[in-house]
């Protein structure tokens, strides 16, 4: 079997999170309009009966970052373990400072890299010509649509050229996943913060955080799973809440209908908003 570990890195919105969660068939980390939203290097893993291979979608690093805690985080993870590098571009946003910064890291790690040229299904705008001019710099190069899942098998087989023959790295069992139960807090917290980008847009500030509290199975079934979404001003609280309570409960409804259609089971979510000043 080969195995081995592959760091996702490159600018805000080029379809990382989109990318890894097409490649392991489950939603693992937030999918939203909104730039710089994956606050975790969340772990995720492919697996067939040949191969086995973890991902760590990284928040990517560049230029300007507005939480630094994330883009330290993101250079801690390439500086791992990682066997491979996927760099990850989007052709229809012209190259700027942050991938400049990218490749500057890049260039210092010795690991096999391969360029990803994301969104080919979308014809314009293009510059596509302003990435074919890195392709000196990588391994390989593999353009996809992670939307469309297109050429996403000829991406797996790029990667296993450079894993190596061994045992599981590690057991899917322990890995985030849609089944709700008390290990799954990570996975509840971050449909929740996903469904408040959607809801709330521009407006949402990046420090916002979701914290569960309680996921108990009740006697009637029906999961019970207790939450509150964080953020360190008053006036943001008040914001997130909306009139009469409308926008919390527009982002529990959404939150709780999609942890319903992943699951299977039936769930009361108690969502509340705390201001951490």
């Amino acid at each position: 079997m080969r195995v081995g570990t592959v760091a996702l890195v490159g600018r805000p919105n080029v379809g990382k999170s989109t990318l890894v969660n097409n490649l392991v068939g489950q939603k693992v980390a937030i999918t939203s309009p909104k730039p710089q939203t994956t606050q975790f290097s969340i772990y995720a893993v492919y697996e067939d009966e040949n191969a086995q291979i973890v991902f760590a979608d990284t928040p990517g690093i560049f230029a300007k970052a507005p939480n630094k805690q994330v883009n330290l985080e993101a250079q801690r993870v390439l500086r791992e373990e990682i066997d491979v590098i996927l760099y990850i571009v989007d052709h229809t946003r012209k190259r700027g400072i942050e991938e400049n910064r990218v490749l500057g890291i890049l260039r210092k790690i010795d690991k096999p890299k391969i360029l990803v040229i994301n969104k080919i299904d979308q014809k314009t705008p293009s510059f596509l010509s302003e990435y074919r001019f890195l392709e000196d710099e990588f391994d390989t190069v593999v353009s996809v649509s992670a939307l469309k899942n297109k050429h996403l098998s000829l991406l797996i087989q790029a990667i296993l050229k450079y894993l190596h023959e061994g045992e599981k790295i590690v057991i899917r069992e322990d890995m985030p996943t849609p089944a709700i139960n008390l290990d799954s807090k990570l996975y509840i917290a971050e449909n929740i913060r996903e469904k408040a980008f959607l809801v709330l847009r521009d407006e949402l500030p990046y420090s916002v955080r979701v914290v569960v509290d309680e996921v108990i199975k009740r006697d009637n079934g029906i999961f019970y799973i207790k939450a509150r979404l964080l953020t360190n001003k008053e006036r943001y609280k008040k914001m997130i809440i909306g009139a009469d309570g409308a926008r919390i409960k527009q982002i529990g409804s959404m939150a709780r209908k999609e942890l319903e259609l992943a699951t299977g089971q039936k769930i009361y979510l108690d969502l509340k908003v705390e201001a951490e000043e």
